[in-house]
């Protein structure tokens, strides 16, 4: 059983999460300096240790929220920290993980570029005897088990996924506009290999079916949980099916807000004739969610996740190994956000 962090204040989360700014940090050498648009300042000398961290790329809206408030958090305790941002290559990220363990961190906290490259980046921390909180992207249990000083905090996607398909069969004509006993939906994945966008396509029509409903896929592809590719796919979509489609699923709030400009382009209104949904609850994507230009979105808690990462590298630094129950998962629930 996975040891779950109660969501704190979930209704004021949903309605009001707010991004928490925190200092994002200079990279080492062997790693191409942040932009000032990534939001990164120098890291503050603290006597606490130091801690390097590794986000796949820094210019994704989920990923920003979430770095600056795990570094603000392990700043506030005291810790030296660095933020790198690995540009969406491994290659990038894999040099940055070995440069901070060349360079003596006492912890790092990785988000994966590709979940593949869990192995490589253990054996490389576990030869360095340096702990690895990992972040956002899952390791398999093996690859977890093969390193007591591991761990991995994020959340349920399989949960995130249920909690769309749930906020589609609970409209009023339950996801079926167009009135033929079938909900016509498309789906906007992110990643494949990631398991994230795995379980959020399955479990969201898995929600639909659980609740006796029909379903028909009319269309899928990896939008990569960017905003423009999600909104070339979705237009490409609404040409091809027109008023066929009755439903847009996005695994992600980024694609969904690009799927939102789709949708208005093709003449078509969320909530009048169609139906959109998203997981992270940004901001921008709430706000639409209350002006009823999205159906919904699943509060992905960027704040929670951050702070249980940084817990759990204050228990490595301090010499625990977060394994009291043999589960080396950390998860915070996910909150489904309507009007």
């Amino acid at each position: 059983m996975k040891k779950v962090i109660a969501l704190a204040l979930t209704a004021v989360l949903a309605l009001s999460l707010v991004a928490c700014g925190g200092s994002a940090s200079s990279a080492p050498a062997a790693s191409a300096p942040a932009s000032s648009a990534a939001g990164s300042v120098a890291s503050t000398t603290a006597k606490g240790g130091k801690v390097g961290v590794c986000i796949y790329k820094f210019d994704d809206n989920f990923m920003t929220l979430y770095r600056e408030e795990l570094d603000k958090y392990l700043s506030d305790m005291g810790y030296d920290v660095t933020v790198v941002d690995g540009k969406n290559d491994q290659a990038t990220q894999t040099e940055q993980v070995n440069t901070f363990i060349t360079q003596g961190v006492d912890c790092l906290v990785v988000n994966l570029v590709q979940a593949s490259a869990a192995p490589t980046v253990i054996e490389a921390a576990k030869a360095a005897d340096i702990p690895v909180v990992f972040i956002n992207r899952e390791p398999t249990a093996e690859d977890l088990a093969s390193y007591e000083k591991a761990c991995y905090v994020g959340a349920d996607a399989r949960q995130s996924g249920t909690f769309q398909g749930e906020i589609i069969a609970e409209t009023e004509n339950k996801g079926d506009f167009n009135g033929n006993g079938t909900v016509d939906y498309i789906m906007i994945m992110g990643d494949p290999e990631n398991v994230d966008a795995q379980y959020r396509t399955e479990f969201s029509i898995k929600a639909l079916t659980d609740a006796g409903l029909k379903v028909n896929k009319l269309f899928e592809q990896r939008g990569d949980w960017d905003q423009a590719k999600g909104q070339e796919l979705a237009a490409t979509a609404l040409t091809q099916y027109g008023d066929k489609i009755d439903v847009i699923f996005c695994n992600n709030d980024a694609m969904a807000l690009g799927a939102a400009q789709a949708i208005t382009a093709a003449g078509r209104t969320v909530g009048k004739d169609i139906y959109l949904v998203g997981v992270d609850a940004l901001e921008e994507a709430k706000a639409m969610v209350d002006a009823g230009t999205m159906t919904g979105t699943v509060l992905n808690d960027h704040i929670g996740q951050a702070h249980t990462a940084g817990d759990c590298v204050k228990t490595f630094i301090d010499g625990g190994l977060n394994k009291d129950d043999g589960d080396q998962n950390y998860t915070v629930d996910y909150v489904k956000v309507v009007k």
